[in-house]
């Protein structure tokens, strides 16, 4: 991997713990043979991390002998891997246009003051990350937002403190 700086690629291993590097390494040589194995590496490896940083790409790469750039690739195009911390609790507001004419960017707005982040962001603590998507296929539940797996409809700003408290 010429032109690398590997001091520079291992320093953001210091945020992981050693069972959860063990670990890593772990997945990595449970499928290092194996065709094909990247995405499901990665599943695992985000589990185990909880997101999937440069660093640990990095050791993914060298651990299956793949060029960086190839793990790269994979975990920039799918969106269901995450280079940046993800909380404990994902909300996810829809702003669908049946939800964004029915308050949806007002609950966004009382969701960024009231968690201190933005969207695609994480607290501080890891309780909580929010995302925007723009369908939820629950429509009639308008403004909907989703924690975790939890629908809940017909959102208003003055419900969120209550809902939020049922995940702290």
């Amino acid at each position: 991997m010429a032109g690398i700086d590997t001091t520079q690629m291992e320093a953001g291993l210091e945020d992981f713990t050693p069972e959860q590097l063990a670990k890593v390494d772990e997945i990595i040589g449970s499928h290092k043979s194996k065709p094909g194995a990247l995405i499901p590496v990665l599943e695992q490896v985000q589990d185990v991390c909880g997101y999937l940083p440069m660093a640990i790409q990095y050791r993914v790469a060298k651990g299956l002998n793949l060029p960086v750039a190839n793990v790269y690739g994979v975990v920039t195009f799918y969106s269901f891997f995450t280079m940046v911390p993800r909380g404990k609790h994902v909300i996810r507001v829809c702003l669908g246009t049946a939800c964004y004419v029915r308050g949806g960017q007002r609950i966004l707005e009382e969701l960024v003051h009231s968690l201190g982040i933005e969207p695609g962001e994480c607290t501080d603590d890891r309780n909580f990350s929010l995302e925007t998507v723009r369908c939820l296929g629950a429509c009639g539940l308008a403004p909907v937002v989703v924690i975790d797996e939890d629908t809940h409809g017909q959102m208003k700003p003055a419900k969120l403190t209550g809902v939020l408290a049922q995940y702290r």
